[in-house]
C-alpha cells in the first residue's frame, strides 16, 4: 500500500509486545503480542473503521499510534513527521494535532474538575488563547456538541453517559486537531444515544475537516461512519477495503462471520454461523494463520504458514490462504 500525497497518517509494521514477568526476580518469560505488524493509511478527511472482537488489539493500536503507549517497533508518519522519532516541543505540537475520545465516558472525565476546566485543560497545556477566549471557545464547543453554555460550570457527575461523551468530544476538539482516535466511543451508551453520537461525529468531521480512526467491535456502527474498514484479529489486520465493499463482498472467513453476527430481521430467517471458541491468547498465538483454530474453511497450510496480505481487487486487501492458492480440483 503506497503512501499518497493526500495521506495524513501512515502506519507501517506497528508492533506492541508487553513483557510477561515471573518469579522472584521478575524474569521475562514471554511477551503478549497485542499488536503484531499492523499497517494502514488514513487520508485527510477520511474515517477508517478498525473492527474486531474484544482483545484483538484495537485499542492498543490506537493508543500506540498516539504514543500514549510506547511502541515495540514499527513506524507512524503523521503529516510527514515520524511520530516515534519526535521529542520535546515537536512531540507536543504533534500531539496537539492528534487527539483521542475514550470509550468510558464515566472514567475518562476528572470528577473534581468542572466541565469548563476539562474542556479548557488542553488549551491551557498548549498555551492557546487568553483566558477569556478559552472560556468563550469552551462554551461554544459545548453548545456545538449539543450541550448548554451554562454546563461549563457543572461537574461530570451531573450528566448522563451520552452527555459525558459529548463533553469528551468537546475536549478533543478544543485544541483544533486534524486527527482523532475514537476508541469505541459509543459502546458504553444506549442504542438510541449511539445514533446521536455517530451523527454528531459525522457532522463534526465535515465541519472541521477531521480524520478519524474509529475503533469498534460492532460492524453495524462502523458501517454508518467509515469510509474504509480494517478488520483486526489477534493483533493483525486480516482484511481492509472500502466500507461499502466490505459489507457487499467480504473475503476473509472472519469478516464474513462478523457480518453474519450483526442482528437484523433477515438473519433471523437463516441459520447464522457462530465463531467457535474464544480468541486465542496473544501470549501464545497459534502457528500459521492465527484464525485457523476457529475457521470453518481452514486448510492444512493454514496451520503452518502465515498468509500474506494480498490485493485481491483494487483497494481490497486480504490475508487468507483461500486467495493465495487455487483449491479447485485439478488446479494449483
Amino acid at each position: 500500500m503506497s503512501v499518497s500525497d493526500n495521506t495524513l497518517l501512515s502506519v507501517s509494521g506497528l508492533r506492541k509486545y508487553f513483557p510477561v514477568r515471573r518469579g522472584l526476580f521478575a524474569t521475562v518469560s514471554g511477551h503478549v503480542k497485542a499488536v503484531d505488524g499492523v499497517s494502514f493509511e488514513i487520508k485527510k478527511g477520511e474515517t477508517l473503521g478498525l473492527v474486531g472482537e474484544s482483545g484483538c488489539g484495537k485499542t492498543t493500536a490506537g493508543r500506540t499510534i498516539l504514543r500514549l503507549i510506547e511502541p515495540t517497533s514499527g513506524k507512524v508518519v503523521f503529516n510527514g513527521a515520524s511520530v516515534f522519532d519526535l521529542e520535546g516541543e515537536e512531540l507536543r505540537q504533534t500531539r496537539k494535532q492528534m487527539q483521542i475520545i475514550f470509550q468510558d465516558p464515566y472514567g475518562s472525565l476528572n470528577p473534581r474538575m468542572t466541565v469548563g476546566g476539562i474542556v479548557m485543560e488542553g488549551m491551557i497545556a498548549h498555551g492557546m488563547h487568553a483566558r477569556t477566549e478559552r472560556v468563550e471557545r469552551a462554551q461554544a464547543l459545548l453548545q456545538r456538541v449539543g450541550l448548554d453554555r451554562e454546563h461549563f460550570f457543572r461537574y461530570p457527575h451531573e450528566f448522563s453517559g451520552g452527555q459525558r461523551q459529548r463533553i469528551g468530544i468537546a475536549r478533543a476538539l478544543a485544541v483544533e486537531p486534524q486527527f482523532i482516535v475514537c476508541d469505541e466511543p459509543v459502546s458504553a451508551l444506549d442504542v438510541s444515544i449511539q445514533a446521536q453520537i455517530i451523527n454528531l461525529l459525522s457532522d463534526l468531521k465535515r465541519e472541521f475537516g477531521l480524520s478519524y480512526l474509529f475503533i469498534a467491535h460492532d460492524l453495524s456502527v462502523v458501517e454508518h461512519i467509515s469510509d474504509r474498514v480494517a478488520v483486526m484479529y489477534l493483533g493483525r489486520i486480516v482484511e481492509q477495503a472500502l466500507s461499502a465493499e466490505i459489507f457487499r463482498d467480504p473475503l476473509h472467513p472472519y469478516t464474513k462471520i462478523l457480518l453474519e453476527s450483526v442482528p437484523s430481521i433477515e438473519t433471523r430467517r437463516h441459520k447464522r454461523h457462530v465463531i467457535a471458541g474464544d480468541v486465542p491468547t496473544p501470549l501464545n498465538p497459534p502457528p500459521g494463520c492465527p484464525f485457523h483454530p476457529r475457521c470453518p474453511e481452514a486448510m492444512d497450510i493454514c496451520k503452518v504458514e502465515m498468509p500474506p496480505m494480498i490485493e485481491k481487487s483494487p483497494g481490497h486487501f486480504v490475508a487468507c490462504h483461500l486467495y493465495t492458492i487455487d483449491t479447485r480440483p485439478g488446479r494449483g
